[in-house]
């Protein structure tokens, strides 16, 4: 019913602005003529059309204060294989016990899954990345002053949901703030910060938080995102309002006549449905987006991401490899990866970018198994130590230029709005729930064969590459609402 509507209504403003193109340019002369600075308003008009898809300050500023959160994501998601070591020894921890330590960021993810969405749509974007923030330093004062291992587990549980709230309120505003031909690196800086947090410690993520919270506190420098926003003026019939909040998003001069009426026609549609609710979501018509957002990430996680982020000490002891060295590098390795992920997303489109990830995380967990298999035949140890290390910097690269960021890309621009706060919080709810799965039983698999469990895994990449290949639409330089237009694979 939207496909058909959506289109519908294309095809009469084409037809409206091919009727009207004589008007138009004979307007646009006059005005060139009575313009006394020799610039027209039609020139301005037109070099607004342009900047409409163009980066404005307001844009800038308001992704850089939103992705302040992905800093406690990422020093969160290291932490445990930093730390392993010398917490293990402090307290005595068994595998046993820290491996549930480790999982316990999983467990809090899962409870701050079911509730990030609503928690999104009644407070609002901006406040609900405010509210993570407040959960990320109840967490880590817990594990600070922590006495035992129960208080290690409660505070990195708070932390886990933290990020959950983070996870999905941060890409879904940077994405609907940002212009359509820049969406995707925007939404994909999640990610560098993410990675660059590997360098920093508590106290420089304190301070970033605290200045984050100032900054929304002061409600004219972040605008809430603008679906969002925008859906409430069109329904409050506040159109001027709609116009003006978009100015201020893509610049004074900027033509949104566009975008406002895309979005006016979108909105329209998706007030004429019944209101969603939570069962709504697994109707035939969101079956391709749900397979999508779901396959995507679940895909991802079980590819090895979650064992090698957390366990990449035990990976580098197994095979004889230097620790400090391997988790150093790591660390070097991620960043320029990720920078380089950042500026191809809107360049090589996200198909291509995925399909490159999976193939390079496929070779690079059969490069680890290789290692490990001829470590159990006995066959030549420096030869071990030499395909794990390479392979999992092979991993972490070809990862982090794609497959870390990209599926919360996709997922952001492809669910519906009617059903996004809904569905957003169980695909991120499963999310969380494979990565317990993973976290907490990596460490035994990988005690019990190395060799076969990144076969496994090497496996699991490689049906990613064919379920992009199949599924998944490219989304690049395309509006929210022609997205939702072209997801027809189910209907």
């Amino acid at each position: 019913m939207y496909t058909h509507t959506y289109r519908e209504r294309e095809r009469e403003r084409e037809r409206e602005n091919m009727e009207d193109g004589q008007v138009n340019r004979r307007l646009l002369l006059e005005e060139k003529i009575e313009d006394p600075d020799g610039g027209s308003s039609g020139e301005r008009a037109a070099e607004g059309g342009i900047s409409s898809s163009s980066v404005t300050a307001v844009v800038v500023f308001s992704t850089s204060i939103a992705v302040v959160g992905s800093f406690g994501y990422g020093f969160a998601a290291g932490f445990s294989s930093q730390a392993e070591s010398g917490i293990r020894s402090d307290l005595g921890l068994s595998t046993a016990a820290y491996s549930l330590f480790g999982s316990m960021l999983t467990i809090g993810g899962m409870v701050g899954a079911t509730v990030s969405g609503k928690v999104a749509d009644l407070i609002g974007r901006r406040f609900a990345m405010l509210l993570s923030g407040v959960w990320f330093i109840l967490g880590w004062l817990a594990i600070l002053f922590a006495q035992g291992a129960w208080m290690l587990d409660v505070g990195r549980a708070v932390l886990g949901f933290g990020i959950a709230i983070q996870a999905f309120v941060g890409p879904a505003y940077i994405g609907e703030i940002s212009p359509k031909n820049t969406r995707g690196g925007f939404t994909a800086a999640n990610q560098v910060i993410i990675e660059s947090m590997l360098f920093s410690d508590r106290r420089s993520f304190m301070s970033l938080r605290k200045i984050e919270s100032y900054v929304y506190e002061e409600k004219n420098y972040v605008p809430d995102s603008q679906l969002m926003r925008n859906y409430m003026q069109v329904k409050i019939g506040k159109e001027k309002d709609l116009e003006a909040t978009l100015r201020r998003l893509r610049g004074k001069d900027a033509d949104v006549s566009q975008e406002a009426a895309e979005i006016r026609d979108y909105i329209e549609i998706v007030q004429q449905l019944p209101k969603a609710k939570f069962l709504d979501m697994f109707q035939r018509k969101y079956a391709h987006s749900l397979t999508i957002g779901f396959g995507l990430l679940l895909l991802a996680i079980f590819g090895g991401t979650v064992g090698i982020s957390y366990y990449a000490s035990s990976i580098y002891e197994a095979a004889g490899c230097s620790v400090s060295v391997g988790t150093t590098t790591m660390a070097i390795v991620q960043i320029p990866f990720s920078v380089l992920g950042l500026l191809l997303m809107d360049k090589t489109g996200r198909r291509p970018l995925w399909m490159f990830s999976a193939a390079g995380t496929c070779l690079a967990n059969f490069l680890i198994g290789l290692g490990f298999l001829l470590q159990n035949l006995n066959q030549n140890k420096d030869l071990t130590a030499i395909l794990v290390f390479s392979g999992i910097q092979l991993y972490v690269a070809t990862f982090s230029a794609g497959m870390a960021s990209t599926p919360w890309v996709v997922v952001s621009e492809l669910l519906p709005l009617d059903i996004k706060g809904s569905a957003g919080s169980l695909i991120t709810f499963c999310n969380w729930a494979s990565a317990w799965v993973v976290s907490y039983g990596y460490i035994f698999i990988l005690d019990w064969n190395p060799a076969g469990t990144f076969f496994i895994l090497a496996g699991i990449c490689a049906s990613t590459v064919v379920f992009v290949a199949k599924l998944v639409p490219e989304t690049k330089g395309r509006t929210l609402e022609e997205i939702q237009a072209s997801l027809t694979l189910f209907t």
